[in-house]
């Protein structure tokens, strides 16, 4: 089962999926002090820094 769920975790890094999970231990590890984003405001920041910089063209 462990297998699954590496598999599972490595495709979505692949995609660009970042891992909330991930991100909540991070924050509790290194900056116990911050209060860390939900899991909706964590998904929008990683969209904005991965889709949203400005100044990029689509043709």
């Amino acid at each position: 089962m462990k297998f699954i769920a590496l598999f599972a975790e490595s495709f979505r890094l692949m995609v660009g999926l970042p891992s909330y999970a991930a991100y909540r231990r991070h924050m509790a590890d290194t900056h116990p002090d911050v209060v860390p984003m939900d899991e909706i405001a964590f998904f929008r920041d990683r969209q904005q820094a991965r889709y949203g910089g400005g100044g990029g063209r689509c043709c």
